[in-house]
């Protein structure tokens, strides 16, 4: 609403943006104060919604679009690398695609392989665009702003779990810069790079961790692209122990590139091999049994960070731990709509 009444020329568009639940109530009213001139829903056609939203931005606008799922950008794939991402470098810098794309990923209740993939890794590897994952309401904000007054095309990646998360966000218009990622503690044993909602779950096991004598430092990089690599670099030297949690999956992924940066740039200064915690090489199961074992949580970092640390039987004293803790560790079930 803020970024609509500070800029006239930015839009909103795409599937559910004018409908009852309103994007998990994230566009609710928006129509209402703005006019179906400037919000308004769109045909079931994500590649010409796309394109429209191209054309918009070579034009002066700022369009905002949106798609329930990021599965969905999977049908504007050549609109999204071969037309928005690659506008400026084409035309010698003289056209700017000031293009955001909002796709909400994560744990659902049941969605199956076909609408639950978190595909960042496959737009960081773009060059032209950038890619943010907030993992808190602040970021949240701040990190929608940045991308709708930035040049450029941006994907932002928002976690179904987000909407359900409470922290203090400031009334007033502010940005986080893209490319800028935050340390939310610091410690001295090993370092901590987590994405989106997998902060949240890093935070739940760092009690235990403590409890066990181990001191993580937590970094949220905040954006897949660009990575803030100086930040990781730094605490890589100062840990000598690395473990990548991310939300997609292992191979090929973004834990693997932030692993690169670490191998290439600070090897010296590792003490132990990196470890990672994504998800493993299949699809997105659809039973609710499946997706319990399918999804990484709480244990798997724990079990992670015990394995860089060398501790013996790491697997099953990160169970131990789990099951010793008072506090619910695992995330609640999604109940939908999306």
């Amino acid at each position: 609403m803020q970024a609509m009444h500070e800029d006239p020329s930015v839009i909103l568009f795409g599937l559910g943006v004018d409908d009852p639940r309103a994007v998990f109530g994230s566009t609710l009213g928006l129509k209402q104060r703005f006019g179906e001139d400037r919000v308004f829903d769109m045909p079931l056609s994500e590649n010409g919604m796309t394109g429209v939203a191209v054309g918009a931005a070579l034009t002066g606008m700022r369009p905002v679009m949106t798609h329930q799922r990021l599965d969905f950008t999977l049908y504007a794939m050549d609109q999204i690398v071969n037309q928005a991402a690659k506008r400026c470098y084409s035309s010698g810098g003289r056209q700017a695609v000031p293009l955001t794309i909002r796709a909400i990923v994560g744990r659902g209740w049941g969605q199956g392989s076909q609408h639950s993939q978190s595909l960042q890794a496959w737009f960081a590897h773009i060059p032209g665009l950038k890619v943010v994952m907030p993992a808190t309401p602040y970021d949240a904000k701040g990190l929608l702003l940045a991308a709708i007054r930035d040049p450029n095309p941006v994907i932002v990646i928002e976690s179904r779990k987000l909407y359900d998360e409470v922290g203090e966000v400031p009334e007033e218009s502010y940005t986080v810069p893209i490319g800028q990622g935050i340390i939310c503690q610091e410690g001295q044993d090993v370092t901590v790079v987590a994405f989106s909602n997998m902060v949240s779950e890093v935070k739940r096991a760092l009690p235990a961790l403590a409890n066990a004598g181990v001191h993580v430092e937590l970094i949220d990089p905040r954006t897949a692209k660009p990575l803030d690599r100086n930040l990781i670099l730094d605490s890589v030297r100062k840990t000598g122990r690395l473990v990548v949690v991310d939300t997609g999956w292992t191979c090929c992924g973004i834990s693997a590139e932030v692993a690169a940066i670490a191998a290439e740039q600070a090897f010296s200064s590792l003490k132990a091999p990196i470890r990672r915690v994504a998800l493993p090489d299949i699809p997105t199961p659809t039973s609710a049994a499946l997706e319990a074992v399918f999804y990484p949580g709480v244990k798997e970092i724990i079990q992670a960070v015990f394995d860089c640390m060398g501790v013996d039987g790491a697997e099953s004293a990160a169970a131990t731990m789990v099951s010793q803790t008072q506090s619910p560790m695992e995330p609640e079930t999604f109940r939908g709509p999306f």
